[in-house]
């Protein structure tokens, strides 16, 4: 099986004197309990569907438009390689009329309809910007889909972070009710003490203030509890209630070396890509300036008619005279902006300045994940021993509390002495809850920064004898 079960709650020996009858009977609702209240038929999500819910989140769709966008606008540049078609009229129809009148001549008359449509076909042979806006549209489409990546990936982890998170406040409330159930246990045991003449009212009022203390400190995780679901619910971009595993998991094993975490994450990082795309950005656009003072190399052609009916500068108007005439020209164009007063040169050496500064964005950010994937490998080594010594911990503080219990039965210990070893159990299994939670949550911070996989299982030379590595819990 891929995953290992690590309760955090290991259930204490019946020499604590725990009374279950006792524990079921307080077990009864606060107000917060009843805030809290849940309800059936929800729907359950797993660890696994994040990574599909996740993508009906409304600023992952509003990105996926602007790929949109942006691969359309890379179209239109890539459009500019073929030929243009532009259709024109002067008039559909025209209508003129009028008068000439000359002392010399007779007097000519204009009452005429024409139309005179014309078609132009262009194209570019030679045009020195249209190469450099076509790069550029193609690097914003990759940014694009990168940035779409990106932020994707960024709302898994997120959304996984808060799971996990959503996971150790159950565990946390689950721990405080433990607790809880030892101080009433303690509280009992201080009353028939006192009772029986043996015990002192000093400890009772020490007993029911570490009551209170639990009390309180289960009623603010529960909120707590609450507030991670909402902050979980809002990731996920849901609308109705809903379930997950509230048992705390290893989800899985990390097997690669610290050398090849910095090493493929550097390389398939797509911020450090994007890095190097806007630097090609700003070439192509240096680029592009500077090829505006090259010539422009086009050839056309254009055909023109003239359709009219009437008569113009007639001395007798004939309205039903009739004639057309065409004429179609090619040519080879030729266009050259030669000097501007050196604006263009001066935009190119400001875009190459901006190309320059990349490289140093660059190195900065691979020096920074350089550094958090490394501490995210160490914490996952660190967090590794906190979930062993947490479990031995564990183990110890149960034996603490027991002996302390007996002691203090047979009158050889105090009641402070018992409170203390509670306080350290319960500490101890919040340590075991808090290194589980932290160990997933670099596997997902190191999955995300090196682009490797989670493995299901730990490797064989990994495996340490006597339960000192995280492969053989």
């Amino acid at each position: 099986m891929l995953r290992k079960v690590i309760s955090p709650f290991l259930i204490l020996p019946f020499a604590l004197n725990i009374n279950p009858s006792n524990v079921i009977a307080r077990e009864t609702k606060n107000n917060i309990d009843k805030v809290l209240e849940e309800k059936s038929n929800k729907p359950f999500i797993s660890y696994k569907e994040i990574d599909l819910i996740v993508l009906d989140n409304q600023e992952l769709k509003s990105l996926e438009n602007l790929v949109t966008s942006a691969k359309f606008n890379l179209s239109s540049q890539i459009a500019q390689k073929y030929p243009s078609l532009d259709f024109q009229a002067n008039g559909l129809p025209k209508y003129t009329s009028g008068k000439t009148y000359n002392s010399n001549s007779e007097t000519l008359k204009t009452s005429q309809f024409t139309a005179n449509p014309s078609l132009t076909i262009k194209w570019d042979l030679i045009d020195p910007v249209r190469g450099s806006e076509i790069e550029i549209a193609n690097d914003n489409y990759k940014i694009a889909e990168n940035n779409y990546e990106i932020k994707k990936k960024d709302l898994i982890q997120e959304a996984r972070k808060r799971y996990h998170k959503y996971q150790k406040s159950y565990q946390d409330i689950q721990n405080k009710k433990f607790a809880l159930d030892l101080s009433f246990t303690s509280l009992d045991n201080a009353k028939a003490k006192l009772d029986s003449g043996v015990g002192t009212k000093f400890e009772v009022l020490e007993a029911e203030a570490q009551l209170s203390r639990d009390k309180q400190s289960l009623n603010e995780k529960k909120i707590e509890h609450e507030i991670n679901k909402i902050s979980l619910k809002e990731v996920l971009n849901l609308e109705g209630d809903f379930e997950i595993s509230n048992e705390q998991n290893i989800i899985g094993f990390w097997n690669h070396k610290l050398n090849k975490n910095i090493n493929t994450g550097l390389d398939q990082n797509l911020s450090l890509k994007n890095i190097l795309l806007q630097e090609s950005i700003k070439k192509s656009q240096a680029k592009s300036f500077l090829s505006q003072n090259k010539p422009n190399i086009y050839i056309s052609n254009t055909l023109s008619s003239t359709f009219s009916r009437g008569d113009s500068l007639s001395t007798n108007i004939d309205s039903e005279k009739t004639g057309s005439d065409y004429t179609n020209t090619i040519s080879l164009n030729f266009a050259w902006s030669i000097f501007n007063g050196g604006q263009n040169k001066k935009s190119y050496n400001s875009k190459i300045a901006d190309a320059k500064s990349e490289k140093y964005a660059f190195k900065n950010l691979k020096n920074v994940l350089t550094t958090n994937i490394s501490k995210a490998y160490l914490n996952l080594k660190l967090n590794e021993e906190k979930i062993i010594s947490s479990l031995k911990e564990i183990e110890s503080s149960k034996e603490s509390v027991r002996l302390s219990r007996l002691r203090y039965d047979v009158g050889i210990s105090t009641l402070k002495d018992v409170l203390v070893r509670q306080t350290e159990l319960s500490n101890a299994k919040s340590k075991n809850i808090n290194a589980l939670y932290n160990y997933n949550l670099n596997l997902d911070e190191l999955e995300r920064l090196t682009f490797l996989e989670i493995s299901n299982t730990c490797l064989e030379n990994n495996k340490i004898k006597n339960n000192t590595s995280i492969c053989n819990i």
